[in-house]
């Protein structure tokens, strides 16, 4: 992706000190992305020690297979409480173990005060003071590593007492706060994130830009000028949520636009032309009108477009691949259609590789597989009447809804050829002997093969039998012997190996992969 530079990044900062007490810029240069952190070819982290693959080591049969299919795709890492000196930690743990294995990941702020609203998600940190000091801290636990961060999740969808450019007071209303200072709290706590994430020289940053079935460009566009946009790379569309990809795109490229129009001319956000008006929301073929209202915007303010210095912009595709659902129509009082709905699949997988000037990656944001909550969709509760049970508390793996995302994944995922069976046949106080098996369940014979797991603990392989090893830190990599560098379809091949390890430490690897692809349990 095209990222700004160490010195542009610095001018902006500079000018960023214009900033009111609403987060606002009196004057502002022109958004645009920051220095090298991912592009196309490079790789996204996938963490050996997910939630998912955490959910993972409590399952079986096919709910196990499943969690440990979606956890060799590379989900966010999402950061939601803890102290500071708590959050330094966690997020130095993955950035270390993602730099030792020379892929970029994506980390998850989300700790804002009131976030939510405190609805399904409630939580965060108590105020303006212990927010700051959470995401400096959260920020120092990067360093010099490269991350993408995903700057706290309904953020600027979801303000307490906020008034829209219309003038109409949002339902966010928490009582426990100042109705007249906790909209500019927001922005000051969202302004202070982006500085503190611009001073790290590797980290490509991106505010909350809600969604085409939300906001209308003008209105999310003027928050993100607030919120600071211009200093960080730009905004994440979708998160947590269901839009298709191909109004995604279109609505990204209209907030951008918008961004540019209003901090480089006269124009103002609410002028800009949006999924509502001209286009019809409900009406994709209508939305070409928009991008002819863009263009004549451009032309009228004497602007031309520039996706270098534009805001640029991520996408979460975790469970967009069916679309959103469509709720049976007088069924319910508040269908609650964002709330695990039925249905739903994986869309497209996490890439940088995306094709789009504007577009940085398409991300998993949203762990898939996980809960949004208990869903009542208007009725007392606790079951979810759509499903007939009830569902996990928000953040919980739901092991139906993973089976949903899996089969109805579009595009479709390919299918799996490799089982993977792991039997530890002594274990001693420092030292043990395990045997794995590997079985081709496809129909093509595997010729060279390379297989891949990460122990959770601190064993380490000394000797193997059937491969050469390599191992880095929790990574273990074996290669196959010249013997055994073919295995036919239905056939297995065994490797045995001897290992050391802290007393009590034996576990076992939670994925596998075979040539980089995952394999099911055998």
């Amino acid at each position: 992706m095209t990222l700004k530079s160490r010195a542009r990044r610095v001018g902006a900062i500079v000018a960023a000190l214009a900033l009111t007490t609403t987060g606002a810029l009196a004057a502002a240069g022109p958004a645009s992305a920051a220095s090298d952190v991912a592009g196309p070819g490079d790789s996204l982290f996938v963490n050996p020690h997910s939630t998912t693959l955490l959910a993972a080591s409590t399952l079986t049969g096919q709910a196990r297979a499943d969690a440990q299919l979606l956890g060799s795709f590379a989900s966010a890492n999402w950061f939601t409480s803890g102290t500071p000196a708590e959050v330094t930690a966690a997020v130095s743990q993955v950035t270390r173990a993602a730099d030792a294995d020379g892929t970029v990941p994506v980390l998850v702020a989300y700790n804002l005060p009131f976030r939510d609203c405190a609805q399904y998600s409630a939580g965060g940190a108590a105020d303006t003071t212990a927010y700051n000091a959470w995401i400096d801290a959260f920020a120092a636990g990067i360093g010099q590593s490269k991350a993408i961060v995903i700057v706290e999740p309904d953020g600027l969808g979801i303000i307490p007492w906020y008034t829209t450019l219309s003038g109409e007071q949002e339902w966010c209303k928490p009582a426990e706060l100042d109705a007249a200072t906790a909209a500019s709290d927001r922005f000051a706590q969202v302004n202070h994130a982006v500085d503190a994430l611009a001073a790290l020289p590797n980290v490509a940053s991106y505010l909350d830009g809600t969604h085409s079935g939300w906001l209308a460009v003008g209105e999310i566009s003027d928050r993100l000028i607030k919120a600071g946009v211009e200093r960080a790379d730009g905004f994440f569309l979708n998160a947590s949520n269901y839009v298709q990809t191909e109004r995604l795109q279109k609505y990204g490229s209209w907030v951008s636009d918008c961004i540019h129009l209003s901090q480089n001319s006269w124009w103002e956000p609410g002028y800009c032309g949006s999924q509502y008006y001209p286009a019809n929301p409900d009406d994709f073929s209508t939305w070409g009108a928009t991008d002819a209202a863009y263009t004549q915007a451009f032309a009228d303010t004497g602007l031309v477009r520039d996706a270098a210095a534009q805001a640029h912009f991520v996408i979460d595709t975790s469970r967009n691949g069916q679309g959103p659902w469509a709720a049976p129509a007088g069924k319910y009082t508040d269908a609650e259609v964002w709330c695990n709905p039925p249905g739903r699949g994986l869309g497209l997988r996490p890439t940088t590789d995306t094709g789009q000037e504007l577009i940085d990656a398409y991300l998993w944001i949203k762990v898939p597989g996980e809960s949004d909550g208990q869903c009542y969709r208007g009725t007392g509760g606790p079951t979810d009447p759509e499903r007939g049970m009830v569902d996990p508390a928000a953040g919980q793996w739901f092991p139906q809804q993973a089976r949903e995302l899996i089969q109805l994944a579009n595009p479709p995922l390919p299918p799996q050829t490799c089982a993977v069976s792991y039997t530890v046949h002594a274990d001693w106080r420092k030292g043990f002997i395990a045997r794995v098996t590997l079985k081709n369940t496809g129909t093509a014979p595997i010729t060279g093969w390379q297989v891949d797991w990460n122990f959770a603990g601190t064993e380490r392989v000394t000797h193997v039998v059937g491969g050469s090893v390599a191992q880095s830190g929790t990574a273990v990599a074996v290669t196959n012997a010249k013997w055994n560098a073919t295995i036919k379809p239905g056939e297995r091949t065994v490797l045995g190996f001897t290992g050391v390890k802290a007393p009590g430490a034996t576990s076992e690897p939670l994925l596998f992969t075979l040539n980089g692809s995952p394999c099911v349990s055998d």
